[in-house]
């Protein structure tokens, strides 16, 4: 019995996570998450007590937490750091392709929407956006780069990627994330350059 709720739990913040990445958090209904997971609408509330806000923050973090992964394994599997970075936007500009532009990120979606209306989800995002800039900090600081200058850098590769995907998605093709990969490899491989200097 507690493995079927947890199942339906999971399958909640599943389909939630897609529903975002489609039509954000306010176009997403509490009956169309419960439609599309195939739950009671009850089991909602059952797992999330605080309704949909706080089922966005879950997903929002869990989203967050998901995408950080499989970046760091892009990262992991390439021989150097300048190869995984570009495999990285490569492999975003795929997705996109594959989905029809509409397998974005999540977090951005809803940042975008709520950042002025809902200060629960803005800290979840933000929260997450400072998680992913702390761990592309210290891949940078580990390949030599000096650590206020890390950090600076994973910003703008995370605005990078998260504006590549904006226009992306806008324009439906990938031609934003392809150039924004580009210079991507481009600002670290001058930060590594100057780094040796």
């Amino acid at each position: 019995m507690a493995q079927d709720r947890s199942a339906t739990r999971e399958r909640i913040l599943d389909t939630t996570a897609e529903l975002f990445r489609r039509y954000g958090y306010t176009g997403t209904g509490l009956k169309q998450i419960v439609a599309n997971a195939n739950a009671p609408f009850g089991s909602v509330y059952h797992h999330f007590p605080g309704g949909k806000v706080q089922l966005g923050e879950e997903v929002i973090r869990r989203s967050g937490q998901m995408y950080l992964e499989i970046v760091l394994a892009v990262l992991d599997a390439a021989p150097d750091l300048l190869t995984g970075i570009a495999d990285a936007f490569m492999g975003a500009a795929e997705v996109l392709r594959a989905t029809d532009y509409i397998d974005a990120c999540p977090v951005a979606t809803v940042a975008l929407e709520v950042a002025s209306s809902n200060d629960t989800l803005r800290q979840a995002t933000a929260d997450v956006f400072d998680t992913w800039i702390d761990a592309v900090t210290a891949r940078l600081s580990a390949a030599g780069i000096a650590s206020d200058d890390a950090r600076r850098l994973a910003m703008v590769l995370i605005e990078l990627i998260e504006g590549g995907f904006l226009l992306c998605r806008a324009a439906r093709t990938t031609q934003a994330l392809e150039a924004a990969g580009s210079a991507a490899v481009a600002v670290v491989r001058a930060a590594l350059e100057s780094s040796i200097d």
